[in-house]
């Protein structure tokens, strides 16, 4: 029997319309500019990616369209954040495809640049079960997060036991996440699933994206995460010289 090549790809997502909380800004419409170095990355790496869209014209499509790298566009309303908007994008789009995708990286696409293909790495190939993910020099135990996740310890029932079990360890970044598509399709169903009960009714300042997917990740995957090196450089360290990582988080 012939071995089937495996079919891997990288989704990224730009909503534009509503206030983008982490750049404090109101993104542009139709600016490729915000994600030419993403685009560009991923070009070089000859990988295929699906780059889910409210913005950009027919004109900039057909430019930038090629083998590796397509379009979708998407109706947002501006009801969620795009930073959460996007997992139930991402979970809706596979579960109506009829692409056969096997693995999946879902990055960041405005501070994200793929630096080695990931796909065919031996800890990758190596850990089919593994959640991948990027992750920051902090622990979860930290201002930022208990703020963040106000909203999450009010309304889950565990979720103080989750913080208290889980203070000292890394805090994990959803800018860059990825496995074969049976973990991947897990993880989305159980984000957008606590997205769809709690973040509709949040009244704080934070979007719940971060606090969610660390809340699953730890909960739903336990010993089966890797993140760090060689998976992501340094976050907020744009570590420009370094070519040893899969992506590079700014």
């Amino acid at each position: 029997m012939a071995n089937i090549t495996p079919n891997n790809y990288i989704f990224a997502s730009l909503f534009t319309g509503v206030f983008d909380v982490n750049r404090n800004e109101l993104l542009k419409t139709n600016d490729f500019s915000v994600v030419e170095q993403w685009y560009s990355s991923v070009l070089k790496m000859k990988q295929k990616a699906i780059v889910f869209h409210n913005t950009f014209s027919g004109e900039i499509i057909k430019k930038y369209s090629n083998e590796y790298i397509q379009f979708v566009n998407v109706t947002y309303d501006g009801k969620l954040n795009p930073n959460i908007y996007r997992y139930f994008v991402y979970k809706q789009f596979l579960e109506q495809t009829k692409l056969r995708i096997d693995n999946l990286f879902i990055t960041d696409i405005s501070d994200v640049e793929v630096i080695q293909n990931p796909f065919d790495k031996q800890l990758f190939l190596d850990n089919n079960d593994v959640l991948f993910c990027g992750d920051e020099p902090e622990i979860l135990d930290n201002i930022w997060m208990k703020n963040h996740c106000e909203h999450l310890r009010n309304s889950i029932a565990n979720f103080s036991v989750f913080e208290e079990e889980n203070k000292h360890k890394t805090l994990l970044n959803c800018g860059i996440v990825g496995g074969n598509i049976t973990v991947m399709q897990a993880l989305l169903n159980h984000i957008v699933q606590l997205h769809e009960a709690y973040s509709y009714n949040n009244t704080t300042a934070y979007t719940l994206d971060m606090g969610v997917f660390n809340y699953v990740a730890r909960t739903k995957f336990g010993d089966k995460i890797m993140h760090g090196a060689p998976i992501n450089t340094a976050f907020k360290k744009y570590d420009a010289q370094n070519t040893n990582c899969w992506f590079r988080h700014k």
